[in-house]
């Protein structure tokens, strides 16, 4: 039988593409590739009987053309807090093993270059959010000011990380990653963040 699971959080994403992110909206990314950092952090969550509460997640990936269009590369980063049993259900549950909206975006994977236990930190303020990944690696973002100082935000795009959500666009001020020829290190490029909720099977 398949194990019942269920996560809810936050999220961001933050990657090489200049203005709004084309990826969304099933198009080319501006750079021709797209390399990007995301991160979950679960609040609330339970694999079965394994609580997953306050644990992080990290992907660092590089997609070939458009992101729909999969063949992604991949580096996965659990969190090092977790113990055996909590590592286990984060990998199935992220590889895609355990059904939900996961699996739909591992459909896209092409290639898992590693999968890494790293100290992960995740922190959220009301004007962005920040994710860290070991002590050199991070996407810190911002998010940008719209019609009388009111967060910009997308609905109903067809590709979602965290579907049923609107997206605030930000902007990273930071976002470095070098690690399996995944290599990032600029600023003021495309971010976004939401809540997230998934469940399985």
């Amino acid at each position: 039988m398949s194990t019942q699971w269920q996560i809810q959080g936050d999220y961001l994403e933050s990657c090489t593409c200049k203005g709004a992110c084309p990826c969304i909206y099933l198009e080319p990314p501006t750079e021709g590739d797209c390399s990007a950092l995301v991160g979950w952090h679960i609040k609330k969550g339970a694999y079965g009987e394994v609580a997953l509460d306050d644990l992080n997640i990290a992907l660092a990936l590089n997609a070939p053309g458009p992101m729909a269009e999969g063949n992604w590369k991949v580096v996965l980063y659990l969190d090092q807090r977790a113990d055996e049993h909590q590592q286990e259900a984060l990998g199935n549950i992220f590889g895609g093993k355990a059904g939900g909206h996961p699996e739909l975006l591992a459909s896209m994977i092409g290639d898992v270059l590693a999968v890494e236990r790293q100290p992960i930190g995740f922190s959220v303020d009301d004007g962005g959010r920040h994710l860290t990944i070991g002590s050199s690696y991070e996407a810190d973002v911002k998010a940008i000011e719209g019609q009388n100082g009111h967060k910009v935000t997308i609905d109903n795009h067809p590709l979602a990380v965290a579907p049923g959500h609107s997206l605030v666009v930000a902007k990273s001020r930071s976002l470095r990653h070098r690690n399996h020829g995944i290599d990032l290190d600029m600023s003021a490029r495309t971010a976004l963040y939401s809540p997230f909720e998934y469940a399985g099977p």
